[in-house]
């Protein structure tokens, strides 16, 4: 997480949609914002939720009217990628999950805040030959929003992770913003080496299965796969802890499924919760759910906390005061 003063932020009032375990409420709390309002329909999720925040998530965001929200600036959202992801049905709009995207149009045309921040998958940007998108701009320029998009890695603001995410920033139109520019990479030089945390005594993460060590590392992105298992299909490649992790994930399969597999001091093994937490810019103080599937799940669906705070620095610096 990263540590400076964002005064944009001071007194700012947000809510927290399709929250989850509530990585962008770490990242606008850390700089000073107000949570007034938080919703998920995962049980589990909002009980991890409220045992780090003492905040009592709502439910099903369907059966909450626009009067039961109070009002706030910021309307936050990682709404369910699924119905988009290259890993899902891609039934887009198509899907009850996919449909949610409207109740956040339903509460900004009601609340109206000034800021709506988003976040879903890469292949959202050009899922149904971009149509996908060009609707979710259609619809927030309809109630009164400018709307920018980019896609962002995690590497490159300090997560060793390769795990790319579309994030959109929408800005009221009576603020009367002509630009607004992304973050650019600001931290490189990190390893998964770097995030590594001994949890041996509380979880089982190996992986006791014949491997086979590749004749020469293969390079992608950041990562480094060294050994495979069987063919080396997705979920049975081996990587280095000298580069990236795969980009976790709530659904992946196989024996590397949801974390990946790494070589580690010549022992195969997935990563251990707290590593996938520091792997989201998750803190060590955070309370991760007992259950490692749930951690898994959790982290894999939630939001890299650093990317998020890089965004809200940029708007501090070019929108000056909400």
């Amino acid at each position: 997480m990263i540590n400076i003063e964002v005064k944009f932020l001071n007194n700012v009032r947000y809510i927290d949609l399709f929250c989850g375990i509530g990585g962008f409420h770490l990242a606008l709390s850390s700089f000073g914002a107000e949570c007034v309002f938080a919703s998920d329909i995962d049980g589990k999720a909002r009980n991890v939720y409220e045992n780090n925040f003492k905040i009592e998530p709502s439910g099903d965001i369907t059966k909450i009217k626009n009067k039961e929200i109070p009002p706030h600036d910021i309307l936050c959202a990682g709404f369910p990628c699924q119905p988009f992801s290259i890993s899902g049905n891609q039934n887009g709009f198509n899907d009850p999950q996919g449909k949610l995207f409207y109740q956040i149009i339903r509460i900004a045309r009601f609340h109206k805040p000034k800021i709506l921040l988003l976040e879903n998958v890469k292949n959202l940007k050009t899922h149904n030959n971009s149509k996908t998108i060009a609707e979710i701009r259609k619809q927030l320029n309809k109630i009164g929003y400018d709307v920018y998009d980019e896609i962002l890695s995690a590497s490159d603001f300090g997560i060793p992770q390769a795990r790319e995410r579309l994030y959109i920033v929408a800005i009221k139109k009576s603020l009367k913003v002509k630009q607004f520019n992304f973050p650019t990479a600001t931290r490189k030089g990190i390893h998964l080496n770097d995030i590594l945390y001994d949890e041996s005594d509380k979880y089982d993460v190996l992986v006791k299965r014949q491997y086979s060590i590749n004749d020469r590392p293969l390079h992608k992105k950041g990562l480094i796969q060294v050994a495979r298992i069987g063919k080396g299909r997705q979920g049975e490649r081996i990587y280095s802890p000298e580069g990236f992790s795969t980009t976790l994930s709530s659904q992946s399969g196989g024996l590397g499924g949801k974390t990946g597999m790494y070589l580690i001091n010549g022992t195969v093994r997935k990563l251990y919760p707290r590593e996938c937490a520091r792997l989201m810019g998750f803190p060590d103080n955070f309370i991760y759910a007992k259950e490692i599937s749930s951690a898994y799940k959790q982290f894999g669906n939630s939001v890299v906390v650093d990317v998020l705070q890089s965004i809200l620095i940029e708007l501090n610096r070019q929108l000056k005061n909400i």
